[in-house]
């Protein structure tokens, strides 16, 4: 079984100032808007980073889960680990692994060949992990959420290159480590005090929450072509953390070279 992290979502009160943060700090493109979203009372934008894909979620309605997510987790944030399955079997495995441990599926979709299935973030206690499936499954090609294919001419990678990591943060990164290996069929790995489940493209890596926001997606790790760039742009956003992190839209971005 292979699972290729594709994209990760994030939710922001306001779209537009995190959009204007994302790609000018990460020096990345925008490159699809689905209007798709609006059903659930929200709008949004993605962005590749690499030949994978950052969305960015905001609410444009009152009483939306997105808006709720938003006063649990006190702003900005991570919310969804989306995956795509090298098949639809692999996928179908993965659901049945959820629903075997108490993991309810939150939502579902057919479209044709394409499959979506998220995991409910409350049983997975930390954030949405959805896997798709089509009739390609090609994890350097068609992706149904970005309208399948025509993005490539966006892709950007001179300053930010790809995702190497994502990291869920809970005050049982033990506990939460084991239930989502367990879910997605793969080994938990312990490297000292760090935890962590390998995907195809990404480490998931399970930590202790001390930002005192609660437990869900709170950082993604990146490979930068050019440090300074993210670090200079960073600086002028009032984003700046450190020489190896810069924080946007509620998210730790950790920075290695690449």
């Amino acid at each position: 079984m292979t699972i290729q992290l594709r994209q990760t979502c994030l939710v922001a009160k306001e779209l537009e100032p995190v959009l204007e943060d994302l790609t000018d700090i990460l020096g990345i493109n925008r490159c699809y808007v689905d209007p798709g979203v609006g059903v659930f009372g929200l709008e949004n934008t993605l962005m590749p980073i690499g030949l994978n894909f950052l969305e960015v979620v905001a609410p444009v309605e009152e009483n939306t889960a997105v808006g709720r997510y938003l006063d649990r987790r006190q702003g900005d944030g991570g919310y969804m680990v989306i995956t795509q399955a090298d098949s639809a079997e692999s996928q179908q495995q993965i659901r049945q692994n959820a629903l075997d441990n108490g993991v309810r599926v939150a939502h579902e979709a057919q479209r044709g060949d394409w499959n979506l299935c998220q995991l409910h973030p409350g049983d997975l206690k930390a954030a949405f992990f959805e896997i798709e499936s089509d009739q390609y499954n090609d994890f350097e090609g068609y992706w149904h959420p970005v309208g399948g294919l025509g993005w490539e001419e966006k892709v950007k990678q001179d300053v930010t290159v790809d995702y190497t990591g994502v990291e869920l943060q809970s005050p049982d990164p033990v506990g939460l480590a084991e239930l989502w290996g367990t879910v997605a069929g793969l080994p938990v790995s312990r490297d000292g005090s760090e935890l962590a489940m390998e995907l195809n493209n990404v480490m998931i890596r399970f930590v202790m929450e001390e930002d005192g926001r609660g437990p869900g997606l709170g950082g993604l790790d990146i490979k930068v072509a050019d440090r300074d760039y993210v670090l200079e742009h960073a600086k002028k956003r009032n984003c700046y953390v450190n020489e190896d992190r810069v924080d946007i839209c509620g998210v730790r971005w950790n920075l290695t070279d690449g």
